[in-house]
């Protein structure tokens, strides 16, 4: 005979259960006309908690403890916080984020294999346009 918490904490976790899908953090795609794809992704936490308690029964001997009186509840919570959007255009792969305070990193990260083909570049004509010296 099951305890009637395992009944309890059962229902909760199929109801989280249902609740959690891949598409609750990496959400369904958007293409765009110009053929971009954009995936918004979030962060998603989930917390549980089950109990219960018996309440002893019965008379002096010991007889009608088979069925104790029994209180219990469970109960479960979703914490989702979106983070930004994963955008895809071409091979070109971008995480557009939602917390204001790191979009100049990103975009510094961004840029940076692009300021490092201009040095490169820069450096190059120098050497080449430079005459020996003597």
């Amino acid at each position: 005979m099951d305890h009637p918490i395992q009944s309890l904490m059962q229902t909760a976790m199929s109801n989280l259960r249902e609740m959690v899908d891949v598409n609750t953090i990496i959400g369904d795609p958007v293409e765009t006309p110009d053929g971009t794809v954009i995936l918004p992704v979030s962060k998603v936490g989930f917390g549980f908690a089950a109990g219960g308690s018996q309440i002893e029964g019965g008379d002096a001997h010991g007889q009608g403890q088979g069925d104790l009186p029994f209180g219990g509840g469970s109960g479960g919570g979703v914490s989702i916080t979106p983070i930004g959007f994963l955008i895809v255009h071409g091979n070109n792969v971008r995480l557009l984020s939602a917390d204001h305070q790191n979009q100049l990193y990103d975009r510094l990260i961004d840029l940076a294999p692009a300021m490092l083909e201009r040095i490169q570049s820069l450096f190059s004509k120098q050497k080449t346009s430079d005459p020996p010296v003597m």
